[in-house]
């Protein structure tokens, strides 16, 4: 994968990143009604509520490695690993467009 091809894939990534962060903001932050009367259905809402603050977090990691990945296409460091130096493989950048780390270093991180 190219340098503006990665580019082009992650600043796809970026708007789609921000588009499903609105969506769960509106679900989480800014729901106009009570929670239900019922138990039952008061804990279904919680635990909704922590499945969507969970994909929230899950956003933000991705975002963050998207941004990383970006910087180091700008200081061109894109497809190093940032762990050993070495050359992270076309094909898990292809697979993984944000990766920082090659696969030995990736399994190694667990």
């Amino acid at each position: 994968m190219t340098e503006s091809s990665a580019k082009a894939v992650l600043e796809e990534m970026l708007a789609s990143i921000h588009e499903r962060r609105e969506k769960l903001a509106r679900h989480v932050h800014h729901r106009e009604e009570p929670l239900p009367q019922d138990f039952a259905e008061q804990a279904i809402e919680v635990e909704n509520d922590e499945t969507m603050l969970a994909l929230e977090r899950e956003l933000t990691e991705k975002e963050k490695q998207a941004m990383q990945a970006l910087t180091r296409i700008e200081e061109g460091t894109y497809g190093v690993c940032t762990n050993c130096g070495e050359e992270i493989s076309a094909g898990r950048l292809q697979a993984l467009p944000a990766a920082g780390l090659c696969f030995d270093c990736a399994d190694l991180e667990g």
